[in-house]
Parts: C-alpha cells; sequence; structure tokens
C-alpha cells in the first residue's frame, strides 16, 4: 500500500505525506511502520530516496537516472530531465575507464526558487545550502 501510495503521489512526498495518505485507508498504521517501510522498498531499489539538504528526506517513484530541483524557498521538489545527459555520461565514462569504479548510479541535484515564490511579493528568507548557515534575502 506505501508503494502503491508513493507511485500515485504527484512530487516527491515525505515520509509524513505517505503516512497521511496511507492513514486514511490504514488509520492504525504508525509513522514508524511507513519509514520502515520506505527505507525498506529504497533498499531494494523499488523507490528512490532524496536527501536533498532540507532536512527532510523525500522520495520517488521513478527510479531511473534523473535529476531534481529543490525550492530554496518551500522546498517543493520537481523533476528535472535534461535533452541530453552528454556532460554525465562523460563523468560517468571517465569514473569507469580512468579511475577503475562500475557506476551504478548518479544524483545530481539543482537549487532555485520555484515560480510560485518567485511571484511572491514578500521578502524571502533562503537558506543556502551550498554554504552551511548563510542566509540569503531576496
Amino acid at each position: 500500500m506505501i508503494l502503491e501510495e508513493i507511485g500515485r503521489t504527484r512530487g516527491h512526498p515525505s515520509a509524513s505525506d505517505v503516512y497521511e495518505k496511507v492513514r486514511r485507508r490504514l488509520p492504525h498504521i504508525s509513522l514508524g511502520t511507513v519509514y520502515r517501510n520506505l527505507e525498506v522498498l529504497s533498499s531494494q531499489g523499488l523507490i528512490s530516496r532524496l536527501d536533498m539538504g532540507s532536512g527532510q528526506r523525500r522520495f520517488d517513484a521513478v527510479t531511473d537516472d534523473h535529476h531534481h530541483i529543490r525550492c530554496l524557498v518551500c522546498n517543493r521538489v520537481d523533476d528535472i530531465r535534461p535533452s541530453a545527459n552528454a556532460g554525465i555520461d562523460s563523468i560517468k565514462r571517465d569514473a569507469e575507464k580512468i579511475a577503475g569504479y562500475e557506476v551504478k548510479g548518479f544524483s545530481v541535484d539543482l537549487y532555485g526558487i520555484c515560480p510560485r515564490c518567485r511571484s511572491g511579493n514578500t521578502e524571502k528568507v533562503i537558506r543556502d545550502d551550498s554554504r552551511k548557515n548563510n542566509i540569503l534575502r531576496k
């Protein structure tokens, strides 16, 4: 049921998001059970676990190689599917040929401000995860 719920969810739900949806159908399920099942599903490769610096893990039903972008204001996460992965393919080849690694996957995480947050007129405080504890004001 947890896997089914992640597959139905548009976006990249947190464990709490999944818990709230599953709890509607299984009222006695605990958040701990959801967390444990998400970890098992992730370790089996049935879902992807995203650690994008927001302090909250997200999960993705799409397990093929693709990229993500996270809004620094609202923490929304979206998929990015570039038209060409030439740069990544080159890096993967170098890692295999030059460094001798067998590449099993890759992750490219982008950070920015989503359209909804950019359109707001209020001052936003943004945590810049690329440099710990730096705050940017827009």
